[in-house]
């Protein structure tokens, strides 16, 4: 009887002891699970199941990733959260803005700080698919704001459908600041919402220049509907307490990092 208890709780020790892994590695994979626990990776696959519908690990192909850990906010608690952080890398990515350019906003409280970062004074052409971010542009007297229409998603505020799609089809932007919901430097840009995939994908294709500004708590994480690969970002702006060696990945795939 001892053994058969001992035996039954293998499976949840084997468990607590991947989520260990994986908060010290920042990733796991089902072969090397296989082999450092001696079983088969189909039962570590059941692991990772069984972890992932727990909402303690995000699965993906070959292993998994930790969860994000605000991917369930809604946008009005999001941007009503008083968070220093995203402003002062709001304000910091500001700086990239030049009188005359096309810019688009994506959707997303940190590209709403930026919006709010601008110079008074500045004079541009501003591209959005978020009211919110319109109107805080429409306070600007030099900035003429174009909103893409279509239909509003209540979890992103933002337009989405093929009129706002077609409408971005046609900008030719100087610059992009793009909205994170996750990152991570194998995957890329992932999103939470499967209906603003081709719009955020229309802006990266309009763009010249893209940068994408997050908080830590987004890197090294991943949603379901993956946006674009890491490569298609020129500047990626995050917190300075990220240890150096957290950020490798994304250097190795052009992407200059720059931390506040």
């Amino acid at each position: 009887m001892q053994n058969l208890h001992s035996t039954a709780e293998l499976p949840s020790l084997r468990r607590q002891k991947i989520l260990l892994l994986l908060e010290r590695d920042g990733k796991v994979m089902a072969a090397e699970l296989s082999r450092h626990f001696s079983v088969s990776e189909d039962t570590i696959r059941r692991d990772l199941a069984e972890l992932d519908a727990a909402g303690l690990v995000q699965r993906v192909h070959g292993g998994a990733l930790p969860r994000p850990k605000d991917s369930g906010k809604d946008y009005f608690t999001r941007v009503g959260e008083t968070d220093v952080v995203k402003m002062r890398l709001a304000q910091f990515a500001a700086q990239w803005v030049q009188e005359g350019q096309t810019v688009l906003f994506d959707s997303g409280s940190t590209t709403l700080h930026i919006a709010r970062s601008l110079p008074w004074d500045i004079g541009l052409t501003a591209v959005t698919a978020s009211p919110l971010i319109a109107v805080a542009l429409a306070e600007y007297s030099r900035v003429r704001v174009i909103l893409a229409g279509g239909q509003l998603n209540p979890a992103t505020l933002a337009a989405s459908g093929h009129e706002a799609l077609r409408m971005l089809q046609g900008i030719k932007a100087d610059l992009l600041f793009t909205g994170v919901c996750a990152i991570h430097p194998e995957i890329g840009i992932s999103s939470l919402h499967f209906d603003e995939v081709p719009i955020k994908q229309a802006m990266f294709d309009s763009a010249a220049q893209v940068i994408a500004v997050t908080t830590a708590d987004k890197l090294g994480a991943m949603e379901p509907f993956v946006v674009a690969p890491c490569n298609r970002l020129h500047r990626l702006v995050t917190e300075r307490e990220v240890a150096s060696a957290e950020l490798e990945g994304y250097r190795q795939q052009g992407v200059e990092v720059l931390q506040v």
